[in-house]
């Protein structure tokens, strides 16, 4: 009886193996972030209708609206975009999210503005997906 049971033990592990093998084949990542990426961050004056930057650039005036563009590669059912803007001492500037449902290559737009005019200096924009750091951009504000 011992023996029996053994052998029994013995193809229910075997079985265990066979099947986490076959699920490695198999594409899992439809409908999960895992198959996003933030392919570029482009950083400009201005964005079209596509959200892609129109006039690039890395040079701000203080008085300037400051566009991000992320690019992202993939598909998901739901995915999260964060900018984190910050000053060159570490200052928040300022932080949002965008929640997308990307298929294939997208563009999301983010952006900062101050009428009352940015202090000269140099800055940076975070994008993370997901909670994940994914591209990172620094760029000034002068006179």
């Amino acid at each position: 009886m011992r023996h029996s049971k053994e052998i029994h033990l013995s193809l229910c592990l075997a079985l265990l193996v066979v099947i986490a093998a076959c699920r490695g084949g198999v594409d899992n990542t439809a409908g999960t972030t895992a198959a996003v990426r933030v392919s570029d961050v482009t950083l400009g004056r201005s964005v079209g209708g596509d959200k892609a930057v129109t006039d690039r650039t890395d040079s701000f005036k203080p008085n300037a609206t400051i566009y991000a563009s992320v690019a992202t590669e993939g598909s998901a059912q739901s995915a999260t975009l964060r900018a984190k803007w910050s000053f060159e001492d570490g200052q928040l500037v300022d932080e949002s999210t965008r929640t997308i449902a990307p298929s294939n290559r997208e563009r999301t737009e983010f952006h900062i503005s101050k009428p009352d005019g940015w202090p000269a200096g140099k800055y940076k924009v975070e994008v993370f997906l997901n909670d994940q750091s994914a591209d990172t951009k620094t760029f000034e504000v002068g006179t």
